[in-house]
Parts: C-alpha cells; sequence; structure tokens
C-alpha cells in the first residue's frame, strides 16, 4: 500500500492507499504540507485491510445501475429472490439485501434512490431550539420533552413548519454528566435527562418530589449532575415499585442486539465507571463470557435502562407528533462510550476527530471523538453508520449532520500531538450519502448538512446531488440573503456564534475578551465583519429592534427552510457555547423565559410574524438530478467553530 491515487473529490493526486490526503488547502487556497511522521503514524492506526475486501464490502446501487458483478442472486429484504445480471433493473426495490454469486461469495447489497426525501415545492420557517435551556415551570431544573411539545404547540399555531432540536443523544449514567450535546456516548440512543417525569407511567403510584425538582429551576445555571441525581433516583423508584411491562418488553424485543449492548453498557458503567477503557479486562469484550455473566447477573438493572430508552421513545413521539422536528447528528462519540465500546474494532484507537488550523483557531481544534476507519466500516457492512443515521431520525422527521463535510473526509489527530499536526482521511463519500437518501426516503425525513468551515471543492454539488440542504447564515455568507440557494437552511447564526443582541451591544466582544480569546485587534475586526452583515440598522435602536431587523433580511432569501433560534428572539445577548473558553458554562445557559410565555413574548411573535410573512415561491430552479454531477463552484471561505 505505497501508491497514491487521485483525490475522489478534486482529483489531486494527493491520496495515498490508506486514504490519507498528503497535502489540504485552507480557506485561502494556500496548499499545507503534512509531515511524514503523521503519515506513518496514521497509516499504523488505520492499518491494512483483507485483500478480498472489495470483493466482499458492500454495493451501494441505485436502481437501473450496472454492478460490478456479474450473474447473482438476491435475497431482498421482503424475502422475495431475485436474479441480477451485470445490472440493477429500474424496478429493484430499495433497502438492504443480500447478494449471492455463483461462487458462493456473499455480500451486502444496499439500493438507495439516491435522493433524499423532500417535499416539492415545500417550504417552511421554524424554530431551532437548544432544548436543555427551554425549561419552564414543571421542568426539573433543564428543558425536557413536555417542554418540546410545549415549543412544537406554539410553533404550530404561529404557523411554523419545523422545529430544530440540539442532539437528544445519551451521555454515561453516571457523576459528571456531560455538558455538551455533542459528545455523546452514543448516537443510537436518547439521554434520559429529557423525560418530563410526572408523565412517566406508574409516577403517579410514588413519591416524585415534584417540589425538589421545580426548585431546580431556581438556579441560574443547568446542574446537569444534580437534576440527573433526582430524576434518576424517582426512576428508579417508580420502576422498582412494578411496571406495565408488556408494551416495554415487546419494544425492547423489536429493537434487538443494539439496545442490549446499550444497557449492558450502563450497567457496567453504573458498577465500574464511564469510560470501559479502564473497566477490569474482561469486560472490554461486548461479545465475551464475562460480559454475558454480567448480564445473566445483573437482569434488573439492565431492564432498567432499556426502559428509560421505551419512555424516551414514547415521549419524544408525543412531543414531534403533527411537525417535524429536525434532529442533530454529532460528528462524533465519547471514546470511552457505548458505540466505542460496542464498535471498537471499527473505531481507530489513538487519534481523535477535529479540524486544521483556521483565522480563528491558529493551533487547530480537537473535538475528542475517535473516527470511524473507513475499510473496518466498509468491513461491517455500513452498520455503524447506518444505525447511527436511523435512529437519529426516528420519530421526528428530519435530521441535521453536523460536519457533513464529514462525509467526505476527516481531519484525524494523533492522540500524540497537536490538532495541528493532524491530516485528512478519506471517506467512501458516495455510499454514505446514498445510504443517509435510503433512511431519509424510509423515514420521510427531510436532511440538512451542517457545511460550514472551508468546505472542498464538489461537496456542495454532491449534497445538491442527493438531496441534501445546505446551511447558510446571516454571519457568514457575502451575498444578500436574497441571493442564497432555494435547497438550503437559511438561518442567523448557531449556537456556537454571538447572537444577535449580543453582536449588537458588544457584550459577545466584551466576553471574548475577558476570555482572552483573541488580540484586541483580532476581536474588533471579528465583530466588524460581523456588524456588516446586519446591513443598516439605525445606531440608537434597541437589541430586539436590530434582531427583527437582521430577520427582516433573513426572510428574503428563497431557502427551503427559514430557521431563526429562541435566543435571538428573546434577544438574549449570551449564546449557548463559546468556543476555546473552557471556564465557561457552555451548554448551561437557560433561557430567560420559561416555555410557557414564549409564545407572549413580544420578540417571539415579531420574528415568527417576520418569517411567515417572507416565505413565498421560489423561482429559481437549480435542482441537481440524480446520476449527475455538477462543475464546481468554488472553495467557502465561511468558518465553524466547536
Amino acid at each position: 500500500m505505497t501508491s497514491t491515487a487521485p483525490n475522489p473529490v478534486t482529483g489531486a493526486p494527493t491520496t495515498d492507499a490508506w486514504g490519507i490526503d498528503a497535502s489540504w488547502l485552507d480557506a485561502l487556497d494556500e496548499e499545507h504540507t503534512i509531515a511524514q511522521p503523521t503519515i506513518d503514524r496514521l497509516r499504523e492506526v488505520i492499518g491494512t485491510p483483507p485483500e478480498d475486501l472489495l470483493d466482499r464490502a458492500p454495493i451501494v446501487a441505485r436502481p437501473g445501475d450496472a454492478l460490478e458483478v456479474d450473474r447473482a442472486d438476491v435475497e431482498c429484504e421482503d424475502g422475495q429472490t431475485r436474479q441480477v445480471d451485470g445490472e440493477l433493473p429500474e424496478d429493484f426495490p430499495l433497502g438492504y439485501h443480500r447478494l449471492r454469486t455463483p461462487d458462493g461469495r456473499e455480500r451486502r447489497l444496499i439500493v438507495s434512490p439516491g435522493r433524499c426525501w423532500l417535499p416539492e415545492g415545500w417550504r417552511a420557517w421554524g424554530w431551532a431550539v437548544q432544548l436543555y435551556a427551554t425549561r419552564g415551570r414543571e421542568s426539573w431544573g433543564i428543558g425536557d420533552l413536555g417542554d418540546l411539545r410545549t415549543v412544537r404547540e406554539f410553533a404550530q399555531a404561529q404557523g411554523a413548519g419545523f422545529v430544530l432540536v440540539n442532539p437528544l443523544h445519551a451521555v454515561a449514567p453516571t457523576p459528571g454528566q456531560e455538558d455538551s450535546p455533542y459528545l455523546p456516548a452514543t448516537r443510537r440512543f436518547r439521554n434520559p435527562v429529557y423525560l418530563r417525569i410526572a408523565e412517566v407511567p406508574g409516577a403517579d403510584a410514588v413519591d416524585v418530589e415534584a417540589d425538589a425538582g421545580r426548585a431546580l429551576n431556581d438556579g441560574e445555571l443547568i446542574d446537569r449532575d444534580a437534576i440527573w441525581a433526582l430524576k434518576r433516583r424517582v426512576l428508579q423508584r417508580v420502576f422498582d415499585a412494578g411496571v406495565d411491562e408488556g408494551p416495554f418488553r415487546d419494544w425492547w424485543w423489536h429493537q434487538g442486539q443494539p439496545l442490549m449492548d446499550w444497557a449492558t453498557w450502563c450497567a457496567l458503567a453504573d458498577e465500574h465507571g464511564p469510560d470501559w477503557h479502564t473497566w477490569p479486562e474482561p469486560l472490554r469484550d461486548p461479545r465475551g463470557a464475562a460480559v454475558a455473566d454480567f448480564v445473566t447477573a445483573h437482569e434488573r438493572e439492565i431492564a432498567f435502562h432499556a426502559w428509560l430508552q421505551w419512555l424516551l421513545d414514547v415521549q419524544l413521539r408525543a412531543a414531534t407528533e403533527g411537525t417535524t422536528v429536525i434532529q442533530d447528528l454529532p460528528i462524533g462519540v465519547a471514546g470511552g462510550g457505548a458505540d466505542a465500546w460496542a464498535w471498537q474494532d471499527v473505531l481507530a484507537q489513538g487519534v481523535s476527530v477535529g479540524a486544521p488550523p483556521d483565522a480563528f483557531n491558529s493551533q487547530g481544534q480537537d473535538w475528542g471523538s475517535p473516527p470511524l476507519v473507513p475499510w473496518r466500516l466498509q468491513a461491517a457492512d455500513y452498520e455503524p453508520f447506518i444505525q447511527s443515521i436511523r435512529a437519529t431520525m426516528a420519530g421526528a422527521g428530519g435530521l441535521r449532520v453536523d460536519h457533513v463535510m464529514g462525509l467526505f473526509r476527516l481531519w484525524w489527530v494523533p492522540s500524540d500531538g497537536s490538532a495541528a499536526e493532524g491530516a485528512y482521511v478519506r471517506y467512501p463519500h458516495e455510499d454514505l450519502l446514498d445510504i443517509v437518501a435510503l433512511e431519509s426516503h424510509r423515514a420521510q425525513a427531510i436532511v440538512v448538512g451542517e457545511d460550514l468551515g472551508t468546505v472542498e471543492d464538489g461537496v456542495r454539488e454532491a449534497m445538491a446531488e442527493h438531496g441534501i440542504l445546505s446551511y447558510r447564515l446571516l454571519w457568514f455568507e457575502d451575498d444578500e440573503p436574497a441571493q442564497w440557494p432555494a435547497e438550503a437552511m437559511a438561518a442567523i447564526t448557531t449556537h456556537d456564534l454571538p447572537t444577535v443582541a449580543g453582536l449588537w451591544t458588544g457584550s459577545d466582544l466584551a466576553e471574548q475578551r475577558e476570555r482572552g480569546l483573541g488580540t484586541e485587534e483580532e476581536l474588533l475586526r471579528g465583530r466588524t465583519s460581523l456588524l456588516g452583515h446586519l446591513g443598516f440598522i439605525a445606531e440608537d435602536a434597541t437589541p430586539a429592534e436590530a434582531v427583527e431587523a437582521a430577520h427582516r433580511q433573513l426572510a428574503t432569501a428563497p431557502s427551503t427552510l427559514l430557521s431563526a433560534t429562541l435566543d435571538d428572539a428573546l434577544a438574549e445577548e449570551r449564546r449557548p457555547n463559546m468556543p476555546g473558553a473552557n471556564d465557561r458554562p457552555n451548554w448551561c445557559l437557560p433561557l430567560p423565559v420559561p416555555t410557557e410565555e414564549l409564545a407572549a413574548h413580544p420578540g417571539v411573535q415579531a420574528v415568527a410574524g417576520v418569517l411567515g410573512a417572507g416565505l413565498h415561491p421560489v423561482t429559481t430552479k437549480g435542482k441537481v438530478k440524480s446520476g449527475k454531477r455538477s462543475k464546481s463552484t468554488g472553495r467557502s471561505t465561511r468558518t465553524k467553530h466547536r
């Protein structure tokens, strides 16, 4: 494995046989060469795939496509057997099938529609919500699925067509709760801290300590450790009192091995800590005899964690009923978590995912999640990726893929080096995009790709071909919103960037200055640049007036989705997360208005009115038809932080 191959997106001969790019281009099109020791280290981590990998890796195709095999039998998902000979018939069923050749070779055949589900001509505006921050009078210190239902109901009443929520994925069930929604223990299951305790079946028969729960709302910050300790104690009490296990057991049976793995990991984490690397060695193998013995001896504890997931499924479906709720898929998982334990043979050891140096982060970024090894992902029939996509879409109708460029390449950071000493590793993006399209089609879920950052040539064209909406921000775009593409979600800011009020008043600049996040010149230049995107607003405008003016601009965009944050509507000056400020209470700031009062808030009403009035028929064309590739339109210089 010493030869190089053309870069699969740009065509440049820079990618070696391990999928490692020998160089990379920054936002200014300056080329940076990767040091040979980094390449050698990553080659060691990636390893050598089996010689017959290409003969048994999944085939991902669309109806009518030519195949890389001749005559073969295909056992379809529905049990029927069909024959293929060199190509798939146009009427071949979509789905996950098994292909067998006459010489006995077998491999997975994934048949995709090629484009994500999106109703023709549909447009909508909606609210972007940090659910943990959206707490009401009945919340226990943190926004929960009951609050999501309240938001969904008033959003529907306002005419909104969707709600976008932060990742709801689970973390370890132990003290020291992870605050960031973007570093979960799993991307397949949800966080029980979001349960509305009063709506748990059987809660009315025990002492639920409701007064103590509501008292947690008095805290200025969201204290996940205190909240989870109380919720878990009460949930255990309900479970121990006896629950109607019929519906739960039936649901659990249909979840299969993935839920069993998750619940087992939780029970093990309760006993041995949240990082599986520190467990007794026999328990590190999820399929080993020691884990099987543990399962037999801890059936009740495992059932409790599975029951929590059933409750979450029931409450989420009730919370999202009748409206598209777009759920966020993080780029990865915690290295000591459940998915990393279950899929340790597929994840890379000794590296993590991050970003190369840029204008905002001169040392690069390390996000702490271990990446999937591309060839091992193929050898696993893409199952880890499929399960993560499917589970995040479930029950809601929408998916936002965080750092969608990661489907094409990821910046790998060796554990013994800095983020600046990493390199890009390539992924089979065509297969991954087609899998996203298949899951979107099955779930009837719209898909948004968060393409903020240095976006290489060809990425947005591939997204457009697959029906994945781009993500456009007022803070980053040089063109007026009226010139933005139709196939996009349009917004002003994200959780990592200044709110309109924080920018307008200068309080966000003051906090960056206080926390030493740049030189005075850099910080002033950054604020001046963002203010320039607001257009003309009277100097004496109030923060609320600035917010409304910004959304009037946004409302001129012809984009499919127009998104506003509740933080902006409430003229909140603090952003949810300030990257690089590790001593700041990131992800722990509640909204200043209770959920029950949001609908009547003047700022919420004003933004809803502006965006609702801005929806108008899209006159521009530009959808890229399936099977056709577009020419590149250049490299983006928009920068995304984590």
